[in-house]
């Protein structure tokens, strides 16, 4: 099968056919239909969270497809089911799964070790799979425990970047941080991930909703998607901005959604006393600093796995938003490319034009 694989850090990917093994008991192929551009993935391929414990590696992670094979022990899917992967794949078995956050799962069992056959092969050498799911191929193998059933009127590009892109700023939230009726958030950055923030926004009742963000485009989507309130980031400063809007004293909610230290200061300054900086972008490698006084406020930054999610009973939750016109997806996918044309796509995702782009398998 075609897959884009990742060589060497600071490379764009390479087109290449690779080998899928067959499913273990509790695995399962899905034959991928679309996946979706996430910036983890270019972060892993300029080097920004650190180099993959194992190259080469099939980068993606934001599958929608169908089932085509299942393991013996097999119990969730069947062949021909529609299913979205989602990298917070569980065990049900550690602590973290037990006490309700299998978001945080040891992931006990289920994925194969270092004396198992690998997943995916080229010549004969093992290619990992990025979150263990390597959606940028034509199928992957995962774990049944990696999967949740769609129903059939969600059109697999819209399902992609559910598993993901939506599923983390939704529930940096709704689930995350809590938001209440009446609340004042604010969002900085506007891409795919913080477009779905801005959402759950809206949909938790917020009646401020500030997007913070350097790209005119994206600060007028976020318009169109709830925000009620817009600061470009890059004329005069974003915080003395965001405290004007809301009243003089912050924000209750601000959620950094860019990954870097920097922004990640920013919204903690930009909440009021009493207030919660949400931390949802990627900051591995990086040093934040915090001024101390600002926790003299009774003032909380909090880390963000994925949205805190339980991604088998929110995505469901999520699509039915969608499907009652409470939550717009199809206006997030601002791009649908072919395999072959996935560096391009990333290139103009660090250009930071559009929200998401989805790579269509035939």
């Amino acid at each position: 099968m075609r897959a884009a694989v990742l060589r060497a850090v600071g490379e764009p990917l390479e087109i290449e056919q690779v080998e899928l093994d067959r499913p273990k008991e509790r695995e399962i192929v899905v034959q991928t239909r679309a996946s979706g551009l996430c910036h983890s993935d270019l972060s892993v391929m300029n080097g920004t969270i650190g180099i993959p414990a194992q190259l080469p590696i099939v980068l993606g992670h934001e599958v929608a497809g169908v089932v085509t094979e299942v393991g013996s022990a097999v119990a969730y899917v069947q062949p021909g089911d529609r299913v979205v992967s989602c990298a917070s794949q569980f065990c049900g078995l550690c602590e973290h799964c037990l006490s309700g956050r299998a978001y945080l799962c040891e992931r006990t069992g289920i994925l194969r070790t270092p004396a198992d056959r690998p997943r995916i092969t080229s010549s004969g050498q093992p290619v990992a799979q990025y979150a263990s799911i390597g959606g940028f191929a034509e199928q992957v193998l995962v774990h049944e425990n990696a999967v949740v059933k769609i129903d059939d009127d969600i059109p697999f590009d819209v399902a992609s970047i559910v598993g993901c892109s939506i599923t983390t700023g939704l529930g940096a939230v709704i689930s995350t941080a809590r938001v209440h009726p009446g609340a004042t958030c604010a969002v900085i950055g506007c891409g795919g991930v913080g477009l779905a923030a801005i959402q759950g926004c809206y949909i938790s009742g917020a009646r401020r909703i500030v997007a913070v963000d350097v790209f005119a485009d994206r600060l007028a989507k976020a318009t169109e998607l709830g925000a009620t309130h817009v600061v470009d980031a890059s004329d005069g400063d974003p915080v003395a901005a965001v405290a004007e809007i809301a009243g003089g004293g912050g924000v209750d909610f601000a959620f950094e959604v860019v990954g870097h230290a920097g922004t990640v200061a920013q919204a903690f300054a930009m909440t009021r006393r009493g207030g919660t900086a949400v931390v949802v972008g990627v900051v591995a490698g990086q040093e934040i600093r915090i001024p101390g006084l600002g926790f003299l406020g009774d003032r909380t930054l909090r880390g963000c796995t994925m949205g805190s999610n339980r991604f088998r009973i929110d995505i469901p939750r999520w699509l039915d938003f969608y499907r009652q016109g409470r939550l717009s997806l199809d206006d997030l996918v601002t791009a649908r490319i072919g395999l072959d044309e996935v560096n391009a796509g990333y290139e103009a995702m660090e250009r930071g034009e559009g929200a998401r782009s989805v790579v269509i398998f035939s």
